[in-house]
C-alpha cells in the first residue's frame, strides 16, 4: 500500500512523546480537579449540583487519552518479524512504544476516572 493510501492512524510514529501524552493528561486533569473544586468551594461553599464544567474536562481528558491508546493499539499489531526481537528493528521498536503507550493510556484512563470520583461522591466542601 503506497504512502498516501495508508490510513492516518499507521501515518503517525509513536515516539517518546507520544509515550507521555496519556500521563501528561491525567496530570492535567488531576490538577484541574483540583483547582475546579478550590474554586467552587469558596465561591459557593459546595459543588454544584450538575458540575458542568467539571465534567467536561473530564470528558475531554477521557477522550484524548482513548484516541492515544486507540493510535497505540492500532500500531501494536504491525507486521513485523516474529518474537523473538533479537536484533531490534526499527518496527519492534516502535511496536514497543506503542505497546507501552497502551499501558499508560489504561492507566491514566482509570487515574482520571479515580480523580473525579471524589466529585460523584462528595457533595459538599466539609
Amino acid at each position: 500500500m503506497s504512502d498516501e493510501r495508508r490510513k492516518w492512524h499507521e501515518r503517525l510514529n509513536v515516539t517518546l512523546w507520544t509515550l507521555i501524552i496519556p500521563p501528561t493528561v491525567w496530570a492535567g486533569h488531576f490538577l484541574f480537579s483540583y483547582l475546579w473544586a478550590a474554586i467552587s468551594c469558596a465561591k459557593e461553599g459546595a459543588f454544584a449540583k450538575f458540575p458542568t464544567l467539571f465534567v467536561a474536562g473530564t470528558v475531554l481528558a477521557l477522550a484524548i487519552i482513548l484516541l492515544s491508546g486507540w493510535i497505540a493499539h492500532r500500531q501494536t499489531g504491525m507486521r513485523g518479524d516474529s518474537p523473538p526481537h533479537d536484533e531490534g528493528t526499527e518496527i519492534d521498536r516502535l511496536r514497543f512504544l506503542a505497546k507501552s503507550t497502551l499501558l499508560l493510556a489504561g492507566l491514566s484512563f482509570v487515574g482520571v476516572l479515580f480523580t473525579a470520583l471524589p466529585v460523584v461522591f462528595i457533595g459538599d466542601c466539609r
